[in-house]
């Protein structure tokens, strides 16, 4: 992951980004294809990761209190904490989560400080279903808003993915693709604002000529 640089000379926007299915040729796992080309088109540096870096076991508070953690837990962990946002394309398991990522938010909610914490999230689908998977994504909505995830209302959800990739990997559909497009924009938009903002408060407030107090907090370090 290479860090880039904006023409205003701000560091670009950070986002992991990954399928939870295991199968690589999934329709999530081409949505998410489509999702990368999108961002990189718009400035952001993309973390691609695969959910088989981050699979773990189920959760055991026994294996946890003896200090071992899994490796997949951990490298979500760093990889989480290396980026300002992440996205996920998550398939629906009987109207539900998926087991594994399941299993993978478990463990890293184990981890202080939360890794989750503050750190704004992306959730799409992608099924064959007319539904989308849209019924797995509200459910996984409720483990990361728990654990403090900025987590952006408007969801994505491609009914009948199966049909709607071309050989591309692009969208069939012109309407469908440009809501997409937009969907990722409009969160791109609020995660760079909030990576920013505080800079931004700081210059103003100096600018202004008043000074910092730690009895009023106003500005981040």
């Amino acid at each position: 992951m290479d860090d880039k640089k904006l023409k205003n000379g701000r560091e670009s926007l950070r986002i992991l980004i990954f399928s939870a299915s295991l199968r690589a040729e999934s329709l999530n796992s081409r949505l998410v294809r489509l999702g990368k080309k999108i961002f990189e088109q718009n400035d952001v540096t993309v973390d691609f990761a695969s959910m088989q870096e981050f699979e773990c076991p189920s959760f055991n508070q026994e294996v946890e209190v003896k200090g071992t953690m899994p490796n997949g837990a951990t490298e979500f962990r760093n990889r989480l904490l290396a980026n300002d946002a992440f996205v996920i394309s998550s398939p629906e398991y009987n109207a539900s989560i998926p087991g594994h990522l399941k299993n993978a938010v478990d463990w890293v909610s184990r981890f202080r400080p939360q890794p989750f914490n503050e750190r704004h999230a992306l959730l799409m689908s992608a099924s064959p279903s007319l539904a989308g998977g849209n019924r797995g994504l509200w459910a996984l909505r409720i483990p990361f808003e728990h654990l403090g995830a900025r987590v952006f209302p408007d969801m994505f959800s491609l009914a009948a993915a199966h049909k709607a990739f071309d050989d591309q990997g692009n969208l069939y559909d012109a309407t469908l693709a440009k809501r997409f497009e937009d969907n990722l924009i409009a969160f791109i938009n609020l995660a760079e604002a909030a990576k920013h903002y505080p800079c931004m408060k700081k210059a103003w407030i100096e600018f202004l000529g008043e000074k910092t107090d730690e009895v009023t907090d106003r500005v981040e370090a």
